[in-house]
């Protein structure tokens, strides 16, 4: 696994009413947790346990153009999540869930093609959003760079009984591509499964 570094965290235990409003936190929010990593698509994922873990909402989560690599800043990386919560106690704990998920997640290499092929189990309020389900749910969560994502997609989609939820055409603002499948658990691990092989056979055999 490629381990996904942490550039910064900082927490507003009441953020002004106008800046809560403008990033998406619903009344009674005024709570926030930032964090920018290098790695957008771990984070959200991570931000997603944070929901389950506490009582957070994910208000605020947006990847950063050509990824980590091409950073402006020391501390951007690729992404900027936004956690927002009634109290500053429960903040802190989806913070903490989210840094503890963020050891775990990650992406692989297949040669030098990075990818991420993750099974969740069952899925907070923030991945439950983009994919259209409900909270409980097994998503297939794939990334992979443009040509590999699109190809591999199609293996992961006739590898199981799943549902194509959410497709990230490519470019994504980092220059990927992917997508959000749902089904049963094993119907999921078993999209990643060949997504993950598909992928390697473009990284071994490209032409």
């Amino acid at each position: 696994m490629i381990p996904v570094k942490i550039l910064a965290v900082r927490y507003l235990a009441s953020a002004t009413p106008t800046l809560c409003k403008e990033l998406g936190a619903p009344e009674g929010y005024p709570c926030l947790g930032l964090i920018t990593t290098d790695c957008d698509d771990a984070t959200y994922i991570a931000l997603d346990e944070a929901t389950k873990a506490a009582d957070v909402q994910v208000c605020f989560g947006s990847s950063f153009y050509a990824g980590a690599a091409n950073a402006s800043t020391p501390n951007a990386g690729e992404v900027l999540g936004i956690l927002c919560a009634a109290t500053p106690g429960a903040v802190r704990s989806g913070m903490e869930a989210a840094l503890g998920a963020l050891e775990r997640i990650g992406f692989e290499a297949a040669g030098e093609v990075p990818y991420l092929a993750y099974t969740v189990s069952s899925c907070g309020s923030f991945l439950a959003k983009e994919a259209g389900v409900t909270e409980g749910s097994s998503l297939a969560y794939l990334i992979a760079p443009p040509l590999e994502s699109m190809y591999a997609m199609d293996f992961a989609l006739k590898a199981a009984d799943v549902k194509l939820c959410k497709l990230y055409a490519p470019p994504s603002p980092t220059n990927f591509g992917g997508g959000l499948l749902t089904g049963t658990r094993s119907a999921c691990a078993a999209a990643c499964a060949a997504f993950a092989e598909a992928v390697a056979e473009v990284a071994q055999r490209p032409k």
